[in-house]
């Protein structure tokens, strides 16, 4: 898997796990009480942290961002030593992409009188002086 791509679907995770636990996300003992994407950002970031050659420049970020964690600057140094860690190891980049959930379908509408919808077997109406039969 692309090593960018995981980078960008990994950091939300991490940034949740830093904004819920602060620097202790790491050391931190898994939190019955912690939602999903806290609990993978902080075993995510625990899988990273055992990548000696990147922990310091991680570690750094993480102490940043725990100090501020609506900082998006902040976000955007973790994430980018996040792409760097992945990068130089694919191992890791792999490990990483089986943790995350399955990309799920999404739809949007936009626009006056959009309608957005996985499956119809009908008739979908917004109005604007529609007469339907049946």
């Amino acid at each position: 898997m692309d090593a960018l791509l995981v980078a960008g679907q990994i950091a939300p995770y991490v940034t949740a796990a830093v904004g819920a636990y602060g620097t202790a996300v790491v050391t931190r003992v898994s939190d019955a009480g912690a939602d999903a994407t806290v609990s993978l950002g902080q075993r995510i970031l625990q899988r990273v942290w055992r990548r000696e050659e990147s922990r310091e420049d991680i570690e750094g970020a993480v102490d940043a961002l725990a100090a501020a964690p609506e900082d998006e600057d902040l976000q955007a140094l973790l994430r980018a030593q996040l792409k760097r860690a992945l990068l130089a190891d694919p191992e890791l980049t792999a490990e990483l992409a089986r943790l995350l959930p399955p990309a799920g379908s999404a739809f949007t509408a936009s626009g006056a009188g959009s309608v957005a919808v996985q499956h119809n077997s009908g008739i979908i109406s917004t109005g604007s002086d529609t007469t339907i039969r049946r």
